[in-house]
């Protein structure tokens, strides 16, 4: 069974930073694009920033300069350090992925449980 796990969330102040990592687990065949997306109370999830396997990045405007994605094909895992964190940026975080699985061999879109991130004033 496919898993998508996130980690790294907390408390900490404004300006501060938190790195994020989710991993992939289970029987998968390749990893497309990764990303992370963020819901704050009260609003719809939004995009943050996604890598394709290549490399290729993507950011919300919002978070360019402050946040970088990385990811480690190897490893299956997708990495979010957060840099001059912002109390805007409270959400809880999603790990996305597509991926095809042993089986059924299509592409998938998977998200994890998610990860709560806390920026105080």
């Amino acid at each position: 069974q496919v898993q998508l796990v996130e980690s790294g969330g907390g408390l900490v102040q404004a300006g501060g930073s938190l790195r994020l990592s989710c991993a992939a687990s289970g029987s998968i065949v390749s990893i497309n694009r990764m990303g992370w997306f963020r819901q704050a109370p009260g609003k719809q999830r939004e995009l943050v920033s996604t890598i394709t396997s290549g490399g290729n990045t993507n950011y919300a405007g919002s978070v360019k300069g402050r946040f970088t994605i990385s990811r480690d094909n190897a490893r299956k895992m997708v990495y979010l350090q957060m840099n001059n964190l912002f109390p805007e940026d409270t959400a809880v975080y999603y790990c996305n992925a597509d991926l095809m699985p042993q089986w059924p061999q299509i592409t998938m879109n998977y998200w994890g449980k998610g990860t709560l991130v806390t920026v105080s004033s």
